[in-house]
């Protein structure tokens, strides 16, 4: 691609991924506006090659001589021994003058805005934004631009957008790539299974491996689908136009661990639909050979993901959970080493394919093409002797192209060498008369502006005049530079002539400097000293121990009344039985606190005037719309706040005037004893016993393989009628609940215990204690109970609690997240 029909009108970045160099080069050479690029600490694709913070100089430079901007993820939550570390980063991405930072973590917010009051800090995916009051709280934090959550719907993005239009504050969607089943900030699979925590950058993609389906105790005949939290990977470019049309500032391509041919691929086909939008304001569904390409550069299966609406026949097929690729078709003959079918795809010699039988989860046969010929009615793909283990491959085996080198070789040249190859248009505006100088100003389409003079006067021309076409012909030749001549503007008086020579110099200075203009790093205001790391509070010693217990049914809450807890929280999957509840609660002379859903949506404040009904003794808060909603009301802040240090805490203390915050389940002991040593230790909640939540998800797996629906509208509820649990590959069983919005959440099949680090937590300050229960008996609860009332009287070591609870339940209890 040497050039696109792009001018000043664009009306959407186009934000590409940048794992290394030549994804960078990718991603620039074929027509990205910005990218989006990892550094060696503190983001969210630890897993991925990364640039350093020495990269920094020239990485910045390279971009704005290409007028692209470029963003650093800094989207992973920070802890409190490492926030004076994250500030001299912050400090040294800053000085390089990147165009801003991609930020989850709250504190690392108000830490940037300490050290400068206008480097762009855009509020990531991972800050779980799904409507106007979670812009309103970026916007009040300070961000300047939001990544919206996956989960949103054209629909609700349009809403959303209308609020943040009148706030200034643009809006990024995600348009292409890998989606997570789980809502980005709130997945804690990887920390609970297998202790790297997703909100640090170390996914276990644990949502890509096979489930067997439990209901009532027995396995659900699915016909081979297991892949139930494995979404399709996303594809909005048949959805541009409304996306353009919604004002959306910025479309982002998603690329963990992708290849610089995958950046290339991509980022082209969407540069180029971006083109044609603006040119017809329209654009049909992609042509079968863009298609092709977006299924080649990586596909588990192509959908619009929840861009459309929520769809859960469609979103997630169970099928697979790898790359496929393109589905050349179903095998209908074996001879030899040879197989005949039915090409749905074009298909050459050289070509890699694999066969899927069906069982993805086992090693499958593939190579290389070796002949192609059509015999009879069908294609015959021939492999090279010994290549494939035929006893292996059966008749009705699906064949996937996974591989196409001469596409590969193209979308290479694409980025390979150093002249740039796509180019964005130059301005120029010429003028003069006769005996003076000639001037032409160049201008970007960024706006920077130059200026350059001959050393020649002009004269009358008496053959040869600077005509419109002549102008253009010499001053448009700007092949091997990042431009291409745009707008020409002749304002020169009269037939006047100057030197080809001195046309071409002029050319190449205008060229040269506004290179060098364009290098210059942006200069940010820097502050000399932040409040950032201040010193930690005087030591409190802390008060009685008090334990808060969660429950999740009225059998549960009936038990724990028959105790001496004095505060109970909970959560119930039918919001009208709250009422009952809290009645029963203060009969029993306790309060109770409500916990509405974890993720609010656009039109969901019916679910909020059901909890408030409830006339509750307060709320546990757990994202920026119950902020809003129970504003005057006493709130805690619950876990998916993702509070990991002292600047997060101070932020909702200070600004929302919560009673209480919930610690980050990402935090084990040694940070949770950091952050009590930094912040006021009676401002935090540590949850000590639970069945971790693992993936909360827009995803309703009661609705894709328990129904034929596609939405609570039409699935019939199999959430009210049948206990479901997804069994893994070690067999255990993972309790799956829906809650009120009909989201699911699979939870932890173990319970978590943090017992043994229950006196460094007092220790340390630490006063209140939660222990949540899922499915528990009553008797299960009260003993439960009893066991942490004796650890906190010393009558019991945590140790022992955790072994004898594990004797009680048959759960087998760990030791969670709190150990080091």
């Amino acid at each position: 691609m040497s050039r696109g029909e792009r001018g000043a009108g664009r009306r959407a970045e186009l934000l590409a991924p940048a794992g290394d160099w030549e994804c960078l080069r990718a991603a620039v050479e074929n027509g990205a506006d910005a990218v989006y690029f990892g550094l060696e600490r503190f983001n969210a694709r630890m897993r991925a090659q990364n640039f350093t913070a020495a990269d920094l100089p020239e990485l910045v430079a390279f971009l704005h001589r290409r007028g692209v901007k470029g963003y650093v993820t800094f989207n992973t939550l920070v802890f409190a021994d490492e926030l004076a570390e994250a500030e001299q980063y912050l400090r040294t991405v800053i000085a390089a003058g990147v165009d801003g930072a991609i930020v989850q973590d709250i504190g690392i917010c108000r830490l940037i805005r300490g050290i400068s009051p206008d480097f762009p800090i855009h509020a990531s995916t991972q800050m779980t934004i799904t409507s106007a009051a979670g812009v309103a709280f970026a916007r009040d934090l300070g961000c300047d631009q939001v990544v919206l959550a996956r989960e949103c719907s054209l629909a609700e993005i349009a809403k959303i957008q209308q609020t943040a239009a009148s706030a200034g504050l643009p809006l990024e969607v995600f348009v292409h790539g890998a989606l997570c089943v789980a809502y980005s900030g709130q997945c804690l699979t990887s920390e609970a299974l297998g202790g790297r925590s997703a909100n640090r950058g170390e996914c276990a993609q644990a949502c890509r491996m096979p489930y067997e389906l439990i209901a009532d105790g027995e396995v659900v005949d699915l016909g081979g689908r297991a892949y139930l939290l494995s979404p399709q990977d996303l594809c909005g470019i048949a959805l541009l136009p409304e996306l353009v049309r919604s004002g959306v500032a910025s479309l982002k391509i998603e690329g963990r661990l992708k290849s610089p041919e995958y950046v290339a691929n991509i980022t082209r086909a969407y540069r180029q639909a971006l083109d044609r939008i603006e040119v017809a304001d329209d654009l049909a569904s992609p042509s079968a050979e863009v298609r092709y390409e977006l299924e080649m550069a990586f596909s588990r299966g192509l959908s619009t993901g929840w861009l459309e609406g929520t769809d859960n026949q469609k979103l997630v097929h169970a099928r697979f959970g790898k790359k496929r690729g393109v589905r050349l078709g179903e095998v209908l003959q074996i001879e030899g080493s040879q197989v005949g079918l039915l090409p749905d795809a074009p298909v050459k010699p050289g070509d890699g394919v694999v066969f899927d039988s069906g069982r993805p989860e086992q090693a499958e046969e593939g190579g290389r093409i070796w002949t192609v010929e059509h015999r009879q009615d069908r294609l015959w793909l021939g492999f090279a002797r010994g290549e494939i283990d035929w006893r292996r491959v059966r008749v009705g085996d699906i064949l996937w192209k996974t591989s196409d080198p001469q596409l590969d070789r193209q979308l290479r040249q694409s980025f390979a060498g150093d002249a740039p190859r796509f180019q964005r248009p130059l301005g120029l505006r010429v003028w003069g008369r006769a005996g003076e100088l000639l001037a032409i100003e160049g201008r970007d389409e960024a706006g920077q502006t130059t200026r350059v003079l001959s050393t020649l006067p002009l004269v009358a021309a008496q053959k040869q005049a600077l005509t419109d076409e002549r102008l253009a012909e010499q001053l448009g030749r700007l092949g091997g530079t990042p431009f291409y001549l745009g707008a020409l503007v002749n304002q020169l008086e009269g037939a006047l002539y100057l030197p080809v020579s001195e046309l071409n110099r002029l050319r190449r200075e205008l060229v040269e400097q506004l290179l060098a203009l364009r290098s210059r790093p942006r200069r940010w205001q820097m502050l000399p000293a932040t409040p950032a790391c201040a010193p930690p509070p005087a030591a409190v010693p802390a008060g009685a121990p008090e334990l808060i217990v969660l429950v999740r049914s009225q059998e549960q809450l009936d038990a724990v009344l028959t105790g001496d807890i004095r505060t109970i929280y909970c959560e119930l999957e039918d919001g009208r039985q709250y009422r009952r509840a809290v009645q029963r609660a203060h009969a029993g002379g306790a309060a109770l606190w409500v916990a509405p859903p974890r993720i609010y949506k656009p039109g969901e404040d019916w679910l909020l005037d059901q909890v408030r009904s409830s006339g509750a003794d307060g709320y546990l808060v757990r994202n920026y719309d119950h902020l809003r909603y129970f504003a005057s009301d006493p709130c805690v802040g619950d876990f998916s706040l993702n509070i990991a240090n002292p600047l997060a805490a101070a932020h909702w203390m200070e600004s929302y005037g919560l009673r209480r915050l919930t610690a980050s389940y990402d935090l084990n002991i040694q940070q949770l004893t950091a952050l009590l040593k930094t912040a006021p230790p009676e401002w935090f909640e540590i949850t000590i016993h639970q069945h971790m939540p693992l993936f909360h998800m827009e995803h309703c797996v009661f609705c894709g393989f328990l129904s034929e629906g596609s939405d609570y509208t039409n699935c019939g509820r199999p959430c009210e009628r049948l206990a479901v649990r997804l069994r893994d590959r070690v067999g255990d069983e993972h309790p799956l609940k829906a809650d009120a919005g009909c989201r699911n959440t699979v939870f932890n099949a173990r319970a978590q215990s943090g017992a043994e680090a229950v006196h460094h937590l007092r220790a340390a300050g630490a006063r209140y204690l939660r222990l949540e229960f899922l499915d528990e008996s009553p008797e299960q609860v009260v003993r439960t109970i009893a066991c942490y009332r004796q650890l906190l009287n010393g009558t019991l070591s945590g140790t022992a609690l955790w072994r004898e609870l594990q004797l009680l339940n048959q759960l087998g209890v760990t030791r969670g997240q709190l150990p080091g």
